[in-house]
């Protein structure tokens, strides 16, 4: 990887790669033209790379299943989705055309996406934005756009509140309470434990690309609860991947290890605990 947008055709690989099977659980069919060759050559270079496929393919099909159900069961008239990366949600899921879809991210990356899919047709209104999220007044002035125009706003951060420091992830959260439109957050979120886990795999990768990770909250979902946030919904990754069929090679040593050794099993998962993080204003 060279940058930090790369991290975007990294991730999205993996949904070309669930979109080719015959079983897949999500079907993305821009996936392919939006990541190129670049994609691949990417995950083909990492240590593993493939074996990483399946919490990313798991974390999009339970965040599509979050969203759908928020637009059609909540009432949410707007979607944020901040550092959109090579997302085609508004594409491919069954939305309601009033829905005012919103990607705000780096100017590279909104000009590179709206070049590939000059052709396609989204199932709502879309409007990109672009935008350095890192600068609070940018941030900001994205939010105040929403702000002014929804009434019950849902928020995406997926895969990016691993890359901020603990202080920027504060002041995002300080910035999206303080906009009452914003009534729902929807964001993914790793243990310590799984950081180390993944810079010991991918860290030369990732920091080549300026995009080591950095946010790993020991005390979970609760972490957000002083900035303003309460957790709605968790989704723990290993469960979801058992439901999904989705689960990593080799499962099969936990099952031994869960028998023979419970209470440590136990305190394990515990340690590895991930998943996906739905959260209301307090």
């Amino acid at each position: 990887m060279r940058n930090v947008s790369d991290t975007a055709l990294w991730v999205g690989h993996y949904r070309v790669m669930e979109t080719e099977r015959p079983d897949a659980i999500f079907r993305d069919p821009f996936a392919r033209k939006l990541v190129g060759d670049r994609g691949e050559q990417i995950v083909k270079s990492m240590r593993r790379g493939k074996a990483y496929a399946w919490p990313m393919i798991v974390r999009t099909a339970v965040m599509d299943e979050i969203v759908v159900r928020l637009v059609k069961q909540q009432g949410v008239d707007t979607v944020l989705n901040l550092a959109a990366g090579l997302d085609a949600r508004p594409y491919r899921l069954d939305l309601p055309s009033g829905l005012h879809w919103i990607e705000a991210d780096l100017p590279e990356m909104v000009r590179y996406k709206e070049e590939i899919l000059a052709a396609d047709q989204p199932k709502c209104r879309l409007e990109r934005i672009s935008a350095d999220l890192r600068e609070a007044a940018a941030r900001r002035q994205v939010l105040d756009r929403v702000q002014a125009n929804a009434k019950n706003a849902l928020v995406i951060t997926e895969g990016l509140l691993a890359y901020l420091a603990p202080e920027e992830v504060e002041a995002l959260a300080r910035d999206l309470h303080d906009h009452a439109a914003i009534r729902w957050w929807l964001t993914d979120i790793a243990s310590p434990k799984i950081m180390q886990r993944i810079q010991k795999h991918m860290g030369k990768h990732l920091e080549r690309a300026e995009a080591l990770m950095k946010f790993a909250p020991a005390e979970g979902p609760q972490w957000f609860e002083p900035r303003g946030w309460k957790e709605a919904e968790f989704r723990e990754m290993m469960q979801e991947a058992i439901r999904l069929k989705r689960t990593p090679e080799g499962m099969w040593i936990w099952g031994i290890f869960k028998r023979l050794a419970p209470q440590r099993f136990a305190r394990e998962m515990k340690a590895y605990r991930s998943g996906m993080l739905l959260m209301r204003p307090i």
